[in-house]
């Protein structure tokens, strides 16, 4: 690891799919923690992957090194082996059709080539701490999501 770097673990969830969803991330650095979490009324587990990893780029206040842990297979082949690609090929997938989720891709891609990210797959669900706190940080956007919807809020 090196010094300089933030570490930053993001997870997505979803009650149905599509259906009410909540991202999370927990962010590491010189000892320091920040959890972010967020939600959409909706919108699909893969949305939500895509913007805990989103929402954690746009945390950063300035250029810097982060390694973010995803426990998503979609975030983790997209982002290291086929965005290249759709973007060659006009945001088309090599079956010729329009890449899913092409603004949330469009805005990653962007956010990405504003720091030096190195991106890592973890297991989800396998006693990660740091994985963990990310899924149930996205599991709290959720629930803050559906308070506010119903016009209740926390004491």
């Amino acid at each position: 690891m090196n010094e300089n770097e933030i570490i930053a673990y993001t997870d997505g969830a979803c009650k149905g799919n599509p259906g009410i969803g909540g991202w999370g991330a927990v962010l590491s650095f010189d000892g320091k923690i920040k959890e972010i979490c967020g939600g959409e009324q909706d919108t699909t587990n893969n949305r939500m992957e895509l913007m805990a990893a989103i929402e954690t780029l746009r945390t950063l206040k300035k250029s810097c090194p982060i390694k973010i842990y995803t426990d998503s297979k979609y975030v983790q082949n997209g982002i290291k082996s086929w965005l290249a690609n759709w973007k060659a090929n006009g945001w088309k997938t090599a079956a010729k059709k329009e890449v899913k989720n092409k603004d949330l891709w469009q805005q990653l891609d962007t956010l990405s080539q504003q720091h030096t990210v190195t991106w890592a797959w973890v297991k989800g669900h396998s006693g990660n701490a740091g994985n963990d706190k990310a899924d149930e940080l996205a599991n709290r956007g959720i629930t803050e999501l559906m308070e506010r919807s119903s016009g209740k809020s926390k004491p």
